[in-house]
């Protein structure tokens, strides 16, 4: 079900070097990329980046009521850390696919609770890469994607990676607007806002 490309420019270096796509929405029956993405395309979409921090919960949730109430889509990614090249090849292989089933299985239950919220399906795609070039990358390549939502931590780790390059690069850090909702707000108040 994930169909992988050679990044955004095809160089070795590149840090989405690696990117999967799930072609199938959740939780729809299998139909052709074009079929699946023809509607997607015409609407706007809400990216959220999946993780394993209770924040990400709160920016799943703002994104799919805004999604739900303009009529978007709601994008899914997680990104992978580049694989470790030190090991031996099998070995690094190994770790790879254990990696991919996880990030796998946190975007399915992602997706799910999406479509909890939405009755409509997510988009899912994985990256493989540093957080932020890999981001960059998708949104690039995807002018469908016109809204980054974040939740910001509360936690001794500050507000996050992401918020935090936010927060110094101001408007340049990304092409698109970029929405960062209170990690503390419970799901009425998202409710509310959204």
């Amino acid at each position: 079900p994930w169909s992988s490309s050679d990044g955004p420019t095809g160089r070795s270096g590149d840090p989405c070097l690696r990117r999967f796509r799930h072609t199938h929405p959740f939780p729809a029956p299998c139909r052709s990329r074009k079929q699946a993405g023809m509607s997607a395309i015409r609407r706007r979409k809400f990216l959220v980046v999946v993780d394993e921090t209770p924040e990400c919960r709160v920016a799943m949730r703002f994104a799919a009521r805004r999604a739900e109430h303009t009529g978007g889509v709601v994008s899914l990614a997680h990104i992978m850390p580049l694989p470790d090249t030190q090991h031996w090849a099998g070995v690094e292989e190994l770790m790879r696919a254990e990696a991919e089933a996880d990030a796998e299985a946190t975007l399915y239950e992602a997706a799910r609770f999406v479509f909890d919220i939405t009755q409509s399906p997510a988009e899912v795609v994985l990256l493989e890469g540093k957080k932020r070039e890999a981001l960059l990358g998708l949104i690039r390549d995807d002018k469908a994607i016109s809204i980054l939502v974040l939740a910001s931590g509360q936690g001794r780790d500050g507000p996050g990676p992401l918020v935090a390059a936010v927060a110094a690069g101001g408007a340049n850090a990304f092409p698109i607007p970029v929405t960062i909702v209170p990690g503390t707000l419970n799901d009425a108040e998202i409710d509310a806002l959204a």
